[in-house]
């Protein structure tokens, strides 16, 4: 999906940076990120842990920790988000902007029924419906998200549920007031891989009905794959990679990116061990001189221990290597 710079979009960051205050001095965690989505788009964000990904995007909705400090550009329909009160930022959140957390079974409330926390929700953002509405409602959502028989399940408690149904819950609660925008951080963590496709067809079909612009946080390259229009990967706090989903699986111009679809297991091929990318990402206020992947690359020269490379645009893919492969097609 091409974006039309003529057009604003759902939402957009631009270099958007999130430092911590560690013993008197702040670290940037996020060091200027620039992103977009738009209305019915699934765009990617895939990095390892601690690669800045979550941080980025909470905090680009007011989610950030109070030591945190926010700096750049986060515009949800023309509104900067950046800078807006806390009341302002709480009256988009869970109405026109929803977010649906890593682990639902902390998110949910144990002692209120499943039908009582989604009816909380619709109240919240519409105090003039009744009590009996909202929880047809959470029936409605129960149902829209598959959840079988949702009369019933609406009066059960979340540990009656197994761990896909509860994420299905947090689907349900998260699209309880029409959202425009949705994001999922790490939606299919701990759930075995059947559950995580039906997780990926439940979002991907909400995203086609309600025409939600839909942002995946994952450190599976492997999730976005038959589901996401774009991607962009993160490494140490930065966008290295950003491409369309196929552009990226068949042409990966970031030595990063490769290393990430080259971890994912390929059951035709006969091998006694997985590949993993070698090392580990900095941690945060220890970054490397010049391009912070290259103590792990394999590809490394010189100028990557002393020049930290730019985001380059080869049409609409762009990477941040001096060694990047250009796509087929493509100019620098």
């Amino acid at each position: 999906m091409r974006h039309d710079m003529q057009k604003e979009p759902l939402f957009s960051v631009q270099d958007l940076r999130v430092a911590f205050l560690r013993n008197g001095e702040y670290f940037e965690a996020v060091r200027g990120i620039s992103l977009h989505v738009d209305h019915g788009e699934v765009l990617g964000i895939v990095g390892e842990s601690g690669s800045g990904k979550s941080v980025g995007m909470l905090s680009a909705i007011g989610l950030q920790p109070k030591l945190a400090r926010v700096q750049g550009s986060a515009r949800f329909k023309g509104q900067e988000l950046v800078g807006m009160s806390r009341r302002e930022l709480r009256t988009l959140r869970g109405s026109r902007i929803a977010m649906i957390f890593q682990d639902p079974l902390s998110s949910l409330n144990p002692v209120m029924t499943v039908g009582a926390q989604i009816a909380e929700t619709i109240l919240l953002h519409n105090p003039h419906m009744s009590k009996r509405g909202a929880m047809e409602r959470a029936v409605e959502l129960l149902a829209l998200v598959a959840i079988p028989q949702p009369d019933r399940r609406v009066t059960q408690f979340p540990h009656e549920f197994s761990g896909g149904m509860r994420q299905r819950v947090m689907i349900a609660m998260a699209v309880a007031n029409d959202p425009d925008l949705l994001i999922a951080d790490e939606p299919t963590t701990a759930l075995d891989v059947t559950v995580q496709a039906q997780i990926m067809d439940v979002l991907t079909s909400l995203r086609k009905r309600l025409n939600l612009g839909l942002i995946l946080i994952t450190h599976d390259l492997g999730v976005l794959a038959g589901h996401a229009d774009r991607v962009a990967v993160v490494y140490s706090g930065e966008v290295v990679e950003q491409a369309n989903v196929d552009a990226l699986f068949a042409e990966p111009s970031h030595p990063y990116t490769r290393g990430l679809i080259a971890s994912i297991p390929d059951m035709s091929i006969e091998t006694d061990r997985l590949f993993s990318i070698e090392g580990a990402p900095p941690p945060l206020g220890k970054l490397p001189g010049g391009c912070a992947f290259h103590p792990r690359c394999p590809q490394v020269h010189p100028i990557c221990r002393t020049l930290a490379p730019q985001l380059r645009n080869f049409g609409d893919h762009s990477a941040a290597c001096h060694f990047a492969r250009i796509p087929t097609g493509s100019a620098a």
